[in-house]
């Protein structure tokens, strides 16, 4: 799988983990240098407290449009270390 935005493969990965029709990648698979922590954090009822990256490429910003779980509840463990992204990032094989 391939998460793309503004023509640029920001993550590639054969093992992605699919929740809720979402993509998680794992950390070293995605290109840290087009990301930037966020001040973002919203809450799941399962699976805890989400941080936020912002994508840039090209100087153009696509605000909040990755998120992970830094310390995710228990049922949701296995996506310790993943990506996530939204906000017009196409996922594609």
């Amino acid at each position: 799988m391939k998460a793309v935005w503004n023509n640029e493969v920001i993550a590639e990965s054969n093992d992605t983990i699919v929740i809720e029709n979402n993509h998680y990648f794992p950390k070293d698979s995605v290109k840290s240098e087009f990301l930037t922590e966020s001040a973002t954090h919203t809450i799941c009822p399962w699976k805890g407290v989400a941080s936020y990256y912002t994508v840039e490429i090209d100087g153009q910003k696509n605000i909040d449009a990755a998120w992970y779980y830094p310390d995710p509840k228990p049922a949701a463990t296995n996506i310790t270390n993943y990506i996530a992204f939204w906000k017009g990032v196409k996922i594609t094989e």
